[in-house]
């Protein structure tokens, strides 16, 4: 079909199904780790990048598995099936209404959902890894020797899938993850973020395994990285036996393997370990690029995703493949070229070296981005400390003063001043002069690490006031806002949010703070006393903020509202990520992109599986990485995380270049056609040898 084998269409379809899968349900991953299971940053990022280390680590399982006994197919097809089941014991995990016997919209047995989660996701890593490096050269088998044309146009095709797979589930999960469901209580749609990718992994599977007849099916030849690291284990061993003085030394330790393995074998060995040297510092890399899904995504959580439509944190990390289908052509048809025109000698190694660079860079914008968004945490109390904010619900103006001589503030009419620090211990009460009116309130039973909001009105008779608890402990997450409501009538209202959840609040007193999706919808409040009724259309509250509404009087069916702010809305908006974003994925173009090249084009024909398994192995290390840095830094803050790692990259770029200069660029094909022509003539030699000595054999 269109000069393909048929069987290419089942493989590319697999594909794409596959990658949806397995990038849908990472996209929200670190989300369901911090908001369904209750782990907090840093250990979710921890599990994240585990769980990402063991989908690079189980490749070479898979390989081993397929190159020794099982063959492609069959390692294809039962991995694939561990794949499936994980994928559904993940989505089973994240029904909450599997414990929630109270249907409270809360897990009773948290431990129950942990270990499910882990099975799934422990299965997910062997499904996923384990068939990883054998269904690109699955495809590959497709095809006779003389369809090379076809062949790269196919893996074009698949790589384009991959991307296409990538792309299309970071916009749908996070969207089915934000939306409302459930049995009893309506919380965040996790068991159908992750039911989707497991649908779309059995979907993978029945496709795969309709083309079964239709393809070519190389049997198992054996496993070259084992018998690589066979091959370095003994000329270790056997150099170990001969450490005397007495043996003569070899121009190569690997020359000690001579006596058991062919020179051929010995010296594809030397040009793998060459190359494999020089993948050292790359797992440094991979550290900062897999943070996309992590820490990066946690930064979206506290940013303004308002892009005229609401994006959800976990969808930020589509800006990475979508600079990707847009960044490849340009470098390799505009930029590349260009330089070539300048006589620049831009060797893949020197292009490594530049992405390791910009990756850095782009941890140093998201440093910058963080500083940002640090300016707008509201700061909390400490133990000893407690927070008091002064509200005037009144209409004429007044002063506070606080006990023993602390401060003295004058408030406005229908104003509130900003939450003011006081060592708990040291305050004892405050007064409230206004007109001809004075009165105070003992302050003597504040409690330690709290925020209080004092309100109080002169009607000109009296005064009149509350102490209120502020029970907001810290800034609301995943965008959503906090609203309470505080009654500045002398008759007890009845208030409500579009028309639910309505309260009744004696005068002067607040009811409980109520959590709103954050975004630009506007909401309808009501209060109803025993002589009137009104409404008003309320304000766009944004994201992440809190907010106390003094419901106030009615002109004619009109509510009148008073807004003071209690914490103040994401300000950083999301597309502040973007340059960030920029400068990762040019790194990943000129770096990911040339090392697989630099790969191939540096190992012998029969060793670029062994390759390719450990540039794999890198992106393993590199997650391992962040999870040495991120559980040993200690660091209090986010913006000197980045910091540390941008200037971790930065070194280890220095360190590679250095290397890179003393690499030698090789030719595996010159190199192998030197061996076949040494076979030849030794082959020749012996025929020759075999003929003189039949020659004499027939004289005798």
């Amino acid at each position: 079909c269109f000069g393909f084998p048929l069987s290419i269409f089942f493989i590319v379809i697999n594909e794409f199904c596959e990658r949806f899968s397995y990038y849908g349900m990472r996209a929200v991953l670190t989300l369901y780790f911090k908001y369904f299971l209750n782990w907090d940053d840093n250990f979710s990022t921890v599990i994240y990048h585990t769980f990402v280390a063991l989908c690079y680590l189980t490749p070479i399982l898979g390989a081993i598995v397929a190159d020794s006994w099982l063959g492609k197919f069959k390692t294809i097809l039962y991995l694939s099936i561990v794949y499936a089941i994980g994928q559904t014991v993940l989505s089973v995990g994240s029904i909450s209404e599997l414990s929630d016997h109270n249907q409270d919209g809360s897990p009773d047995n948290i431990s129950l959902h942990i270990a499910l989660s882990m099975i799934g996701l422990i299965l997910i890593a062997l499904g996923t890894g384990g068939i990883k490096p054998c269904v690109s050269a699955f495809g590959g088998d497709q095809f006779d020797d003389d369809q090379e044309e076809a062949r790269s146009t196919f893996f074009s095709l698949f790589y384009l899938s991959i991307n296409a797979g990538s792309l299309l589930s970071t916009i749908v999960t996070p969207n089915i993850r934000a939306t409302q469901c459930g049995i009893h209580t309506k919380q965040e749609c996790y068991p159908l973020a992750f039911g989707i990718p497991a649908i779309l992994m059995a979907v993978a599977l029945i496709v795969f395994v309709c083309g079964s007849k239709m393809y070519k099916k190389v049997k198992p030849q054996g496993n070259v990285m084992l018998q690589v690291c066979k091959c370095i284990g003994f000329a270790i061993k056997n150099r170990f036996r001969h450490r005397s003085k007495r043996f003569p030394k070899r121009e190569h330790w690997l020359d000690w393997a001579s006596e058991k393995y062919d020179k051929r074998l010995i010296n594809q060995t030397k040009m793998v370990l060459k190359v494999l040297f020089l993948y050292i510092p790359l797992p440094m890399f991979w550290a900062l690029f897999d943070q996309q899904g992590s820490r990066w995504t946690l930064q979206a959580t506290v940013m303004n995703g308002d892009f005229g439509i609401q994006v959800q944190p976990d969808q930020m990390q589509i800006v990475n493949p979508i600079l990707i289908v847009v960044m490849v052509p340009v470098v390799d048809y505009l930029l590349y070229p260009l330089i070539k025109k300048c006589k620049i000698n831009f060797t893949p190694l020197k292009k490594m070296t530049v992405g390791m660079f910009l990756a850095s860079m782009a941890f140093v914008a998201a440093a910058l981005v963080q500083v940002q968004i640090d300016k707008t945490y509201p700061v909390f109390p400490a133990a000893e400390q407690t927070q008091i904010r002064l509200m005037n619900l009144g209409n004429f103006p007044a002063t506070v003063q606080f006990q023993p001589q602390f401060q003295r503030m004058d408030v406005e009419p229908k104003m509130a001043t900003g939450y003011m620090m006081f060592k708990t211990s040291e305050l004892e009460s405050l007064s409230v002069a206004s007109g001809a009116q004075n009165a105070s309130h003992s302050l003597t039973d504040l409690q330690g690490g709290k925020r209080y909001t004092f309100a109080f009105k002169y009607n000109g008779l009296n005064i009149t006031s509350n102490l209120m608890l502020d029970n907001v402990t810290a800034k609301p997450e995943k965008g959503n806002n906090l609203i309470r409501f505080i009654n500045n009538n002398d008759l007890p209202v009845n208030v409500s949010l579009d028309y639910k959840n309505s309260v009744v609040l004696p005068p002067l007193s607040a009811g409980n703070y109520s959590i709103i999706p954050g975004g630009d919808r506007q909401y309808i409040i009501k209060s109803t006393t025993s002589i009137s009724s009104c409404t008003v259309l309320a304000k766009k509250f944004g994201f992440g903020s809190a907010y106390t509404i003094s419901i106030d009087n009615c002109t004619p069916g009109i509510l009148n509202i008073t807004y003071f702010e209690d914490i103040a809305p994401n300000s950083v908006h999301m597309a502040w990520q973007i340059p960030q974003y920029f400068l990762l994925t040019c790194g990943e173009v000129v770096y990911s992109v040339t090392g697989l090249e630099f790969s191939y084009s540096q190992a012998p024909s029969n060793m670029k599986s062994v390759l390719q398994a450990g540039w794999l192995l890198t992106v393993a290390v590199g997650n391992i990485i962040v999870l040495i840095v991120a559980g040993a830094s200690k660091l209090s803050k986010q913006w000197a995380e980045y910091v540390l790692f941008a200037s971790l990259l930065f070194a280890v770029c220095i360190i590679f270049a250095i290397m890179a200069t003393f690499y030698t660029y090789v030719d595996p094909s010159e190199i192998e056609a030197q061996f076949d022509e040494e076979e030849k003539e030794k082959d020749k030699k012996n025929h020759d040898h075999h003929e003189k000595e039949s020659e004499a054999d027939s004289k005798m």
